[in-house]
């Protein structure tokens, strides 16, 4: 293909949207010669990403350029290129605690309310990342802070989304010390809450770590099957009257995150 020159000498300009549309469009297009290992045809990968063929063709080109595809036969048909390895071997591994980021950015942003991340340390739930919520009166995370398993909305989110014989191991040696005059101090009531929160994908606490303040939380799995929970706390009056809209938003959020990984 030749490429006309701007006569100018200078870059055609290209409004912010339509950089970000073409973008999109070769995202598509890779994303749709990823799933077919030997290559695709242009009108087929026109077909996929529902574009016409010439403006596949433009883009093609375009990725073949930069060697992010290549030509799958002699013939005919374009697979992923090797540029890509090289982009993904210096792709960091991320934790499910920092892809879920934006998620927890978000449902701050929707609820008003402090958003934490925890994960399993032993027996507690650490918090790794936290969001600190717009109102003025507020339920406050410190990061690399801890909650009991037993007396959080976070350990209990976790707890349930451990296999059997996990959960068994842990039963073993986990305490359940009163926290506060809500803590579920027996296994018998502890273990039917769990069975709960497995059914529901929804763990609370009302007010069994901190007097005055009620959380829910759900746990999410990674890539690699790594385990975080996502909880929003609150002041106990604030919680029970937007209980409804928080669970929503929690749980609405969490599950298109999931679906993603």
């Amino acid at each position: 293909m030749v490429r006309k020159s701007n006569v100018s000498g200078q870059r055609p300009k290209v409004s912010r949207s339509g950089g970000i549309r073409v973008i999109a469009r070769a995202a598509d297009v890779l994303n749709a010669l990823g799933k077919h290992a030997d290559g695709l045809s242009l009108g087929e990968i026109a077909r996929q990403v529902g574009l016409p063929r010439s403006t596949v063709q433009r883009i093609v080109q375009s990725l073949d350029d930069a060697n992010l595809v290549i030509a799958a036969s002699p013939t005919s048909g374009v697979r992923l290129g090797p540029a890509l390895v090289a982009l993904a071997a210096s792709v960091k591994q991320l934790s499910t605690a920092e892809i879920a980021r934006p998620l927890v950015v978000q449902l701050s942003k929707d609820t008003g309310e402090t958003v934490d991340v925890a994960v399993l340390g032993n027996d507690k739930a650490v918090i790794v990342d936290v969001i600190h919520g717009s109102y003025p009166l507020l339920a406050v995370s410190g990061l690399g802070s801890s909650r009991p398993l037993h007396a959080s909305a976070s350990g209990k989110a976790l707890m349930a989304a451990l296999s059997a014989e996990q959960f068994a191991a842990l039963k073993k040696h986990l305490r359940l010390p009163a926290v506060t005059r809500n803590t579920i101090t027996d296994w018998t009531r502890l273990e039917r809450e769990i069975e709960l929160v497995r059914q529901t994908g929804l763990a609370f606490d009302h007010e069994e770590y901190i007097v005055g303040i009620c959380a829910v939380a759900v746990a999410i799995r990674g890539p690699k099957d790594e385990i975080v929970s996502i909880a929003l706390p609150a002041p106990t009056e604030r919680f029970q009257a937007t209980s409804n809209r928080l669970v929503e938003a929690l749980a609405e959020r969490s599950k298109a995150f999931q679906r993603r990984i």
